[in-house]
């Protein structure tokens, strides 16, 4: 042990894991760049890290092909009771797990060392931050876990002798004779990969995959699973939203929590440049939102990460040039294209093609080849601090006030470019219908539309209509002190395929009228499916868009919504009899007002 800790409870968890998974060392994470840059040194050494010459402190990894994003499938929630993990989630029966698991985690780290990673979600000191301890024999963990957490020794005596912790414990799941770590990325078949949630333990196992989400287990596994049910339990939220301040030419400030599918632009929504002279915005976080009601009655967010994990193609200067200046430096990326002068590439990226790179499989590429040379699903890691709009209060133990909740998700049809809800029900029957394309970051099919009710059906940690209620009840005890919900989706087409809103910076018009709906200053029009600006009422200047794009884009087209109608009505249905009745109204007064 590198140092002590007289947390008797976690000092017995740790033996016990250390027992049952037979490393031949323990060693306790402090946290320290001397420890960072000695693992990552060891896995330059066993060929498993390349440096990346152009960007300082930077290297790159590939994982195993079968081991590229979350694996749904493998992914499950864990109760005494099937019916409280509900329909989205795959359960199985806590002891059934727990046993198939142990088998699996028996002398799995022989030859390896345990690592102890003590972690912050949020500053150290918030009342809205939660500490976890994850178990893990992989470095490559260790390093991402401290970029994107708070990790270290000060995390351990924050907790003293009794402070509450949430247990992780995670194995590659690739047990070997004693040797060296080799190149090759360590993992374990598909089917013998265990993402495993048991919520009301608060407790997480993780087996067989080294990979992002499934891996750092302080992310979707404790933030949005674990944390979903606890913040149900005890009256607050953990939700998966982007946060960020926009500031008008007058200064007032905005903050808004917004929640979309992974890979559907949360990253570049959260880094914002806004093309409207005057107005301002600043990154609070790009993925997930803690929130707690504070002493004033207001919902106050943190962002419970210290890092990103973005995903790499598409993110360019054209698309996100302040993605693209955070990670100059101090980066770890994964399974992007090295080129021959020494720099990371993939698709999306600014310029022409390099002429020749070795793709996220080790192999020759060029752009001739069929096969494209980075992972649609490739990642960078790297600290929320770099990012040069990050907001000077994002690490504010408080939090910020959130005025106003954004849902959205790409449609390429039916979905205006703009709804305000009705009201707080609305809103939330807004979210619980919020439909996507599925994307690379899952496994499964591309481009197939699926209802992922507020971008959390692979995270809620309990059964959704429990999970509804519970945004419901919130809305209760916030009153009329409650954000505004709204709804966009920019991602409209013609008919003939062409985009029909720019997007990107220009986003920033739609958010301006949201924070002119709060103050009274822009109008809107009452449609069956909420408040739909006029044409006139998102400011356009400086950017032509054809007026009949325009109209397109503003349009409800009453029919298409009469086929919405029956496709939610479906969709509610698989909730069974836990469904809250008051969305059930929401889609009833809706079917009432396209008639």
């Amino acid at each position: 042990m590198s140092y002590r800790t007289n947390h008797s409870a976690l000092v017995a968890w740790v033996r016990e894991c250390a027992e049952l998974c037979q490393p031949d060392h323990v060693y306790w994470c402090n946290g320290s760049q001397n420890e960072y840059d000695r693992l990552m040194a060891d896995m330059v050494q066993s060929n498993m890290a390349t440096p990346v010459a152009k960007r300082p402190n930077s290297f790159h990894f590939r994982s195993d092909p079968s081991d590229v994003a979350r694996v749904e499938s493998r992914t499950f929630i864990s109760t005494a009771n099937k019916a409280d993990a509900g329909p989205t989630n795959n359960w199985m029966a806590p002891d059934t797990l727990k046993e198939i698991m142990t088998e699996l985690y028996r002398g799995c780290m022989k030859g390896r060392t345990m690592y102890v990673v003590p972690f912050s979600m949020g500053a150290i000191d918030s009342p809205i931050a939660e500490i976890g301890v994850e178990l893990t024999d992989s470095p490559y963990v260790v390093c991402n876990m401290r970029i994107m957490t708070r990790m270290g020794k000060h995390v351990v005596d924050k907790l003293g002798t009794e402070g509450r912790f949430f247990p992780a414990l995670h194995s590659v799941g690739s047990p070997h004779d004693g040797s060296p770590i080799n190149e090759n990325w360590m993992c374990a078949d598909i089917e013998h990969k265990y993402i495993s949630h048991f919520p009301e333990e608060g407790l997480i196992w993780s087996y067989g995959s080294g990979y992002g989400g499934n891996a750092l287990l302080g992310k979707k596994c404790l933030a949005l699973r674990i944390a979903s049910a606890t913040a149900r339990r005890e009256g607050w939220m953990a939700e998966h939203m982007l946060i960020l301040r926009l500031t008008n030419p007058s200064g007032k400030r905005y903050h808004i929590a917004a929640a979309f599918p992974s890979a559907c632009g949360k990253t570049n929504l959260a880094m914002i440049v806004p093309t409207i002279p005057g107005w301002k915005s600043e990154c609070i976080g790009d993925d997930i939102a803690w929130m707690k009601i504070g002493q004033d009655g207001r919902l106050y967010a943190i962002n419970p990460e210290a890092g990103f994990f973005g995903v790499a193609p598409g993110t360019s200067y054209a698309t996100n040039p302040m993605a693209m200046d955070t990670i100059r430096s101090n980066v770890i990326f994964t399974n992007t294209a090295l080129t021959d002068d020494g720099d990371v590439w993939w698709e999306g990226m600014d310029g022409a093609p390099p002429a020749h790179a070795i793709d996220w499989h080790g192999r020759d590429w060029s752009p001739a080849s069929k096969t494209t040379a980075s992972h649609a699903n490739a990642r960078f890691t790297v600290a929320a601090s770099q990012c040069p709009v990050i907001c000077p209060d994002w690490e504010d133990p408080a939090g910020v006030p959130i005025d106003i909740f954004v849902f959205g998700g790409r449609r390429t049809s039916v979905v205006p470019l703009v709804t305000e809800a009705l009201s707080w029900d609305h809103g939330v029957f807004m979210g619980a219908t919020a439909g996507s394309e599925t994307t690379a970051a899952n496994i499964g099919q591309v481009g197939n539309l699926r209802r992922d009710p507020f971008a959390m059906t692979p995270f809620c940690g309990y059964h959704m209509g429990d999970y509804f209620q519970h945004w419901l009840d919130m809305g209760d005890r916030l009153g009329e002190k409650a954000p505004r919900i709204f709804y966009v989706n920019w991602f409209r087409k013609s008919a003939d395929g062409k985009w029909l809103w720019p997007g990107y910076g220009e986003n920033s018009r739609v958010l301006k009228w949201m924070c002119e709906r709060l103050d009274g200053a822009a109008g809107a029009r009452e449609t069956p499916i909420g408040y739909v600006p006029s044409e006139e009422d998102i400011d356009l200047v400086g950017l032509h868009i054809p007026p009949e794009n325009l109209r397109e884009l503003l349009r409800v087209d009453l029919e298409a919504w009469h086929a919405e109608v029956s496709d939610i009505e479906r969709f509610f249905a698989t909730f069974g009899d836990r469904f809250p009745s008051r969305v059930n109204q929401q889609l009833q007064a809706l079917a009432s007002r396209l008639s």
